[in-house]
């Protein structure tokens, strides 16, 4: 992805006039995990992630209002406001956040034009309004009053062509990244743009057909490819393995096939698992390591085995760029966890470039532990989006902040 004709925050704040008394709607990415019978948040590194560019644009002067989605709200209910969220800011903060009860309309406006420093506002829940999805540009337009400068820093939903992100920034002549989408595309592009060789691709989770696109993108620039987790059974069935009770992909095995094929045509190196952790259900709390070639009966494939990791770690430490998305295998499990935590900590420590690309991988990284975590050079916030940067599609909210500028 190129990124010629896109403003930055700091760019934006350091010109001329710069942003002293202007209000600045922030699209930020507060949609954290609630816990369900507290409501209580989770995990606050969204919110975190948002800190730098609040940061910037409050110690430059402006009237900051920042704008998100949370779940999925029933149509016509209010049942997942952003009130949690306003609280954790302002903690993690010390600024006050009001929290107007619309994200449009008299009273957001008006909270915006009493802000006084060290305040910020926090508009209600985006998809309040089933226009946000819709990309509604009445909709749009209904937020564009309520600013004069247009930041987008929700990396996590600049995927989706969402009124916030996609319509809202082009009705808006001052418009620009921030601090958080502006590390996440210089870094993702790196990937992309002529990646330093050699580069190695890990790929893990459930499916290969939620990953088609990006293993065909992939195979255009990867010198290895490592295929791990549940996806992995699939290409090692098509491999004319038993994989007994494992979740294979039936319809998708003349697809493994082909890439196998591709993969083998271009030069690429497929590593699958040499060695499974294996055992009877999904319920199970304990398993054994078996040999990929001998499944025993009654069995499914849980997690890659210690010999695999050792494969798959080789690799990575002898590449120069390294990109990670999926889990090896059922991590949420401790006895199925280990696969994963051990090439975390083993791609943590490799001297390349090193990108988690969201989602569930970066979640397992997390559990890993701060010191694995501080070892990669970067851990995207967003799972969706980096993986449809690395397969080549545009990104709606990325263009949307392309030159020229709306009138």
């Amino acid at each position: 992805m190129k990124l010629a004709g896109i403003r930055w925050v700091d760019e934006l704040v350091s010109e001329g006039g710069g942003l002293m008394g202007k209000r600045v709607f922030v699209r930020v990415d507060f949609n954290v995990p609630l816990d369900k019978k507290t409501g209580k948040i989770t995990d606050d590194a969204r919110i975190r992630e948002a800190l730098p560019t609040l940061k910037l644009l409050m110690d430059s002067g402006a009237k900051v209002m920042l704008a998100s989605h949370l779940g999925r709200p029933k149509p016509g209910k209010r049942d997942l406001t952003l009130e949690p969220c306003g609280v954790r800011l302002a903690e993690l903060t010390g600024h006050e956040v009001l929290l107007p009860d619309d994200c449009i309309g008299d009273a957001p406006k008006k909270v915006i034009h009493d802000l006084r420093t060290g305040q910020v506002c926090l508009l209600e829940n985006l998809r309040f309004h089933e226009e946000e999805e819709k990309d509604d540009e009445a909709f749009a337009k209904e937020l564009a009053e309520l600013c004069d400068v247009y930041i987008d820093d929700a990396f996590g939903a600049v995927h989706r062509a969402h009124a916030s992100v996609h319509a809202l920034p082009r009705l808006v002549r001052s418009r620009g990244a921030g601090l958080l989408l502006k590390k996440e595309l210089t870094a993702l592009t790196r990937l992309t743009d002529r990646p330093e060789k050699p580069y190695v691709a890990v790929l893990g989770g459930a499916k290969v057909s939620d990953k088609i696109d990006v293993v065909e993108a992939l195979l255009a620039v990867v010198d290895t490819l490592a295929i791990g987790g549940a996806m992995a059974n699939t290409f090692l069935a098509a491999q004319g393995k038993d994989m007994q009770k494992s979740r294979i992909e039936e319809d998708k095995l003349p697809l493994a096939r082909t890439i196998l094929a591709k993969a083998k045509a271009k030069g690429v190196e497929i590593l699958l698992p040499v060695d499974v952790v294996v055992a009877s259900g999904l319920d199970s709390i304990a398993g054994e390591t078996v040999s990929a070639d001998l499944v025993p009966p009654e069995t499914m494939a849980l997690d890659i085995g210690p010999k695999t990791v050792e494969l798959f770690a080789r690799a990575v430490e002898r590449a120069k760029t390294v990109f990670w998305n999926g889990p090896m295998g059922l991590f949420e499990t401790p006895a199925f966890s280990r696969g994963t935590m051990a090439l975390a900590r083993r791609m943590s420590a490799a001297p390349g470039f090193t990108v988690v690309g969201g989602g569930d991988s970066a979640s397992a990284v997390k559990v890993a532990g701060d010191d694995v975590a501080a070892g990669f050079k970067h851990i995207s916030t967003g799972g969706g989006a980096s993986l449809e940067l690395i397969e080549g599609k545009k990104l709606p909210g990325v263009e949307a902040l392309r030159l020229p500028e709306a009138p």
